[in-house]
């Protein structure tokens, strides 16, 4: 449309001066054409067109008026500048509301009619009346129309868009209540059903204690058969089960959770992320989530801390995830991760502490990392986890 303008503009101002060479107005004339185009362009810049189904800024509004007031001048001393119309027809009913744009070009038609009968010489040409309006109403009628199929297309895009994302909160609460309701079937199944079975040999064996210790003995024992099985299945259950803060969520800001929720009174944790963590695979999210969770575990329940602090250091290789406490440390004692090279360094383990440190090594070792400890008496403790990116992202790991 730019180029139109520009193109149609010097052909108007040629004919000018080849029409009326030598006149006494030509200087002001041509000053007015470049006064013209100079604004036109300028206004392009200085005020953009607004974006297709946003309404037009006071700025683009008054740019508008104002271009049409000066075109208005051009076209009563040049009457070749009728040309210059076409653009500011399809501009303003390009950008323009509906009403205000068919006005606008109803003004246009009726001012170069008007020229273009001012400057007829001799018989009466009809074309100089019946072509302007007929080519505006041509003009007006496909913009209009390509404007509404616009605006429709837009609706229906934003109806899709919100019907696409509506249906896919739909199908994800679909999916959370239906393995809500697989896992309470799981539970009642299994659990429920085993709890239920010990509560009722314990509460025999307790009526028989003295009467009959033999049976009150084979009670126990079926009940302990029972505990056995049960454990294997919440074993079962919290393997299968992912971290809940991974939900909705990555890593950082599920470790920034993670010490939000540790601290207390007695113990601060805080958390601190060095570096750009890129897009990671769920498993090793959720094991350094366990790993962080099981070493505050072990801070809270036996370093008698008062700071703790969680560090992920993102590189291009690896992540790492530090758990640093100023507790009262200890000794540890060195023992071998695994004969696997990728798991070559000592993880130190504290003889007596269960299987806290064990289960961190544990995940490492699944992800090709390694978990090491470094401690002292009275100087805390810090366990390091490492994952190599290149095969926590791509190995699948022990299950």
């Amino acid at each position: 449309m730019d180029a139109a303008f520009v193109l149609l503009l010097g052909a108007s101002l040629a004919r000018y001066l080849i029409r009326h060479e030598g006149e006494t107005h030509v200087g002001w004339v041509v000053g007015l054409f470049v006064v013209f185009g100079g604004l036109y362009l300028l206004g392009r810049f200085l005020a953009p067109a607004p974006l297709s189904g946003t309404r037009p800024g006071a700025r683009y509004v008054t740019w508008v008026g104002a271009v049409l007031a000066v075109w208005a001048v051009l076209l009563a001393l040049a009457p070749s500048a009728a040309w210059c119309a076409m653009p500011l027809f399809f501009t303003g009913l390009h950008t323009l509301s509906t009403r205000t744009a068919v006005s606008l070009a109803s003004v246009l038609t009726l001012l170069v009619v008007a020229s273009k009968l001012r400057f007829t010489q001799g018989e009466f040409d009809p074309n100089a009346v019946l072509a302007p309006p007929a080519v505006a109403a041509v003009g007006t009628a496909v913009l209009i129309h390509l404007k509404r199929q616009a605006a429709r297309q837009r609706t229906l895009i934003d109806d899709l868009v919100r019907t696409r994302r509506d249906l896919a909160a739909t199908e994800r609460r679909a999916g959370i209540l239906a393995e809500r309701q697989r896992l309470s079937t799981e539970i009642h199944d299994t659990l429920a059903q085993g709890l239920s079975s010990q509560q009722m040999l314990l509460q025999a064996a307790e009526r028989v204690w003295h009467a009959d210790p033999d049976a009150a003995r084979g009670h126990v024992r079926d009940a302990g058969e029972i505990a056995s099985r049960s454990l294997a299945e919440a074993r079962r259950f919290v393997h299968d089960l992912g971290p809940a803060d991974l939900a909705e969520r990555t890593l950082a800001p599920a470790l920034g959770a993670l010490a939000e929720r540790e601290s207390g009174a007695e113990l601060t944790v805080v958390f601190r992320l060095d570096g750009t963590p890129g897009p990671l695979p769920e498993r090793v999210e959720a094991a350094l989530l366990r790993i962080a969770q099981g070493a505050l575990a072990n801070v809270r329940e036996h370093a008698g801390a008062t700071r703790a602090a969680l560090t992920l250091t993102c590189l291009d290789d690896q992540i790492s995830l530090d758990v640093a406490d100023d507790g009262r440390g200890f000794t540890p004692t060195s023992t071998p991760t695994s004969t696997s090279t990728t798991a070559s360094a000592p993880v130190a383990a504290l003889p007596g502490r269960g299987h806290g440190l064990p289960a961190m090594r544990v995940r490492a070792r699944q992800l090709g990392g390694t978990l090491t400890v470094e401690s002292e008496p009275g100087e805390g403790t810090v366990v390091s986890a490492a994952v190599p990116l290149a095969l926590g992202t791509s190995g699948k790991g022990a299950s």
